[in-house]
């Protein structure tokens, strides 16, 4: 089980879930507190802009970062839930978990899996680069791109609601 939340429900999402690896997507200069029940060495921190397009001053998602949540990921036990978030729930976080799910499950239709993170959240709006560099990773073929695609913007929101969602 992956849950998908923002920066200032981490906490309460690790707690209520059980969760014992967390995800961080944000900022690199972004303060994060790793809830005292993770272990250092069981928290990713991937630190990135939220653009899809290279701008000055900031630093678009990039190969490495897919690398090393394919990486963190191929290596969770699944002996409890995987939080993974960003600042807001809505763009960083909502592409590495539907790169999780992708990766953990590679015979999986991306549409399918696409449609499960549309149901399981009306603001999702996947990253689109970095969907697009895990989909090049992966050898999905292009598949990944065009089902975050097809299930276009999420509603408007400020923040994210967290959610879950089935592997």
């Amino acid at each position: 089980m992956i849950y998908v939340c923002s920066l200032s429900r981490l906490h309460h999402v690790v707690e209520t879930t059980g969760a014992r690896h967390i995800v961080t997507l944000i900022n690199a200069e972004t303060e994060v507190v790793r809830p005292k029940t993770i272990a250092a060495g069981d928290h990713l921190f991937l630190g990135f802009n939220d653009i899809v397009s290279p701008a000055e001053g900031m630093t678009p998602p990039g190969a490495e970062h897919v690398e090393a949540l394919l990486d963190f990921v191929g290596r969770w036990p699944r002996e409890a839930p995987l939080v993974i978030h960003c600042f807001a729930g809505i763009s960083r976080s909502t592409a590495a978990a539907f790169i999780s799910a992708c990766a953990l499950n590679p015979t999986r239709d991306e549409r399918e899996i696409a449609l499960a993170l549309r149901a399981a959240s009306p603001s999702a709006t996947p990253n689109s680069r970095l969907v697009a560099i895990a989909d090049a990773q992966l050898g999905r073929g292009g598949r990944m791109s065009t089902a975050v695609a097809a299930i276009g913007r999420g509603r408007d929101a400020f923040e994210g609601h967290p959610f879950k969602l089935e592997l």
